[in-house]
């Protein structure tokens, strides 16, 4: 099993979205701490912007110190929105998102579903400082401009155009199951699967938002078979989508990792940890350390 620095080690560190030269420094410290596998992030507007006019200089820093960067993920809500230019605007975001994938080398980029396009009252999700508020409370309103199947048919729609611009260019597109959002479990990931019908769209499995789904895990495994492309690995309570190291949460490590082997799964395992009560980079080198001991039992 490979294991990769997931990006939120720089938004737990540097903020969201990290600036640039703080972009350079998160994957210098990730190497440093022996990873080398990556991801990378950009989000839509003026950062994805610097992100796409820096894939060079990026591309020359990981060649150089040795740190491959397997996942590019475009941060791009407006997809899912009911609004044609801002899903044009979207379009956009993601072919720069895919050229700078292509640019980087790598073997896949990402989407998130984001939340229903309904007021909340409580702010953004998944915007600033609220990335990685955990166990906040969203309360949204129902609206009677608010259409769910229209909601469904544009994510479809705009997934499916991503997919195949993906296929393209010769990457998987995986999304990521996340509490608050259109798709938040395994079985709304399955739909979407059926829905787009391309090869080569897949499902992250991020344990940390799927736990607190009250999803069993091996389950949600069994379920996803060979559309399972990636992992997000953190443990939590059960409670709250809290990303922390395993052994801080209630998560049955090894009937996670015994299904895994029981589908060969072979693909790149994320380490996806916030919020911890230590040194972050401690934490991560902690969190490597158990999930490698759990990937040996099993023979993965």
């Amino acid at each position: 099993m490979k294991f990769v620095c997931c990006w939120l080690f720089a938004i737990d560190k540097y903020g969201f979205p990290p600036s640039i030269p703080d972009t350079f420094k998160a994957l210098r410290e990730m190497k440093g701490l022996g990873f080398d596998y990556a991801e990378l992030e950009g989000v839509s507007g003026d950062n994805l912007e610097l992100v796409y006019q820096s894939r060079y200089e990026i591309k020359k820093l990981v060649d150089d110190i040795g740190l491959r960067i397997v996942n590019f993920v475009p941060v791009i809500p407006e997809l899912r929105e009911f609004d044609d230019g801002k899903r044009r605007l979207g379009r956009d975001m993601f072919e720069k998102g895919l050229e700078i994938a292509t640019t980087l080398g790598t073997e896949f980029i990402q989407l998130d579903s984001f939340p229903p396009c309904m007021p909340c009252l409580d702010g953004v999700q998944y915007d600033s400082n609220n990335v990685t508020n955990y166990g906040a409370r969203w309360r949204y309103r129902l609206t009677s401009d608010f259409d769910w199947d229209r909601q469904w048919e544009v994510l479809r729609e705009s997934f499916k155009w991503c997919t195949q611009k993906a296929k393209s260019a010769g990457l998987n597109l995986i999304v990521e199951p996340r509490v608050g959002e259109i798709i938040s479990n395994t079985d709304s990931m399955l739909r979407l699967i059926e829905a787009v019908n391309e090869p080569n769209l897949g499902a992250i499995l991020d344990t940390g938002h799927q736990y607190a789904q009250k999803e069993i895990l091996p389950l949600s495994i069994a379920k996803l078979k060979d559309r399972l492309m990636y992992l997000h690995l953190s443990d939590n309570d059960g409670m709250r989508n809290d990303h922390f190291i395993p052994g801080q949460g209630t998560i049955d490590w090894p009937g996670v990792f015994d299904a895994l082997k029981r589908i060969d799964f072979n693909g790149y395992a994320g380490l996806d940890i916030a919020k911890v009560n230590e040194d972050l980079g401690t934490a991560y080198v902690k969190a490597r350390d158990i999930f490698s001991d759990y990937a040996a039992q099993v023979g993965l």
